[in-house]
């Protein structure tokens, strides 16, 4: 059984794709100039000299990481769900435990608390988007025998 694109749906298939995409945009503009520039990034972090450089580079290369499964389902939202699942998960997952770690922040973390709130309301956008996007390819699903 081969899963195939509904053709009565195309552009439902080019708008998760443009919402996979946004993400997957987003987040290499975070991660590139991470790695690039880390040391703009050390005060947000409460961090300063070469560790806080490592520090900073370090979570940018783990964006890239993480957008590794982005580029096969933006191709093929609709054949490659169990990959577009792992996403979603992960996306929850940074959106939990950064939430987490901003409520357990003592207040004294101004630009520590400030950082926080910019990467949950990221990680929401995002995982929004990819859970639209999800269940927009689900519903232009068919199956088809060949």
């Amino acid at each position: 059984m081969n899963t195939r694109v509904n053709d009565k749906n195309p552009g439902l298939v080019w708008g998760a794709r443009i919402l996979i995409s946004g993400v997957f945009i987003a987040n290499l503009t975070a991660a590139v100039p991470f790695i690039l520039h880390p040391e703009r990034f050390m005060h947000g972090f409460e961090l300063a000299g070469l560790p806080g450089q490592v520090a900073i580079r370090s979570l940018g290369i783990l964006f890239l990481m993480w957008n590794a499964t982005f580029p096969p389902v933006i191709l093929y939202p609709y054949r490659y769900r169990m990959l577009f699942s792992v996403m979603l998960i992960q996306q929850a997952i940074g959106l939990i435990g950064e939430s987490y770690m901003w409520v357990t922040l003592p207040a004294v973390h101004a630009n520590l608390s400030a950082t926080g709130l910019r990467f949950i309301l990221f990680d929401s956008i995002g995982l929004a988007a990819l859970l639209i996007a999800y269940l927009i390819t689900r519903k232009s699903q068919t199956q088809s025998i060949g």
